[in-house]
């Protein structure tokens, strides 16, 4: 009777541990999925960034240095290797991009122009869908990181090695601040 208890207490523990492997490969694999709909949006903007570049150098050639750090930054973003990395990267491309935009307010001829209103548009387009992307990578990887640190998965996560995924943020502290507002009187 012991050894028909014992053997299913045997079975009901392998059980759980096959089910909680799975349940972490499911985790994990989505994750991927995750970065790889951000990687695939990142793409996107960056092969659109050339093609603003040169819309934007015919009318704006004293930017030079504003068009040629959004150059350097794509080509970092292209060879970065991790999540880290590529968000650093990404959060100072979107930075520049808006300086890029907000100096472009001063060219009328620039704002009028059918491409860089096309290419705004798409980047815009672009942002937000990179917004989402980022939302659904980080929601995967909270899943998978509270599985492989909460007890009792995280003895199946242990013993076959399963790792937390590094979230995708914001690395610059001023973008987390909120915005100040003056009521103050008109002057």
């Amino acid at each position: 009777m012991s050894t028909y208890v014992l053997l299913g207490i045997v079975l009901v523990v392998a059980l759980w541990a096959g089910l909680t492997y799975n349940r972490l490969v499911r985790l994990r694999n989505m994750v991927k999925e995750a970065w790889s709909g951000i990687d695939v949006q990142l793409k996107r903007r960056s092969t659109l960034i050339p093609n603003l570049v040169e819309t934007v150098k015919g009318y704006m050639g004293h930017e030079r240095s504003l068009l040629g750090e959004i150059a350097e930054l794509r080509s970092r973003g292209l060879t970065a290797r991790t999540v880290a990395q590529k968000g650093e990267i990404e959060t100072a491309l979107s930075r520049t991009l808006g300086s890029l935009f907000a100096v472009a307010e001063g060219y009328p001829d620039l704002k009028a122009s059918a491409s860089f209103l096309s290419l705004h548009a798409d980047l815009t387009q672009i942002e937000d869908q990179i917004q989402m992307a980022r939302r659904y990578y980080n929601g995967t990887v909270r899943n998978l990181n509270i599985a492989v640190e909460s007890f009792p998965s995280n003895v199946v996560a242990g013993v076959f090695r399963f790792t937390q995924a590094e979230f995708f943020a914001l690395d610059d502290a001023s973008d987390r601040l909120a915005p100040k507002v003056s009521m103050g009187a008109p002057g």
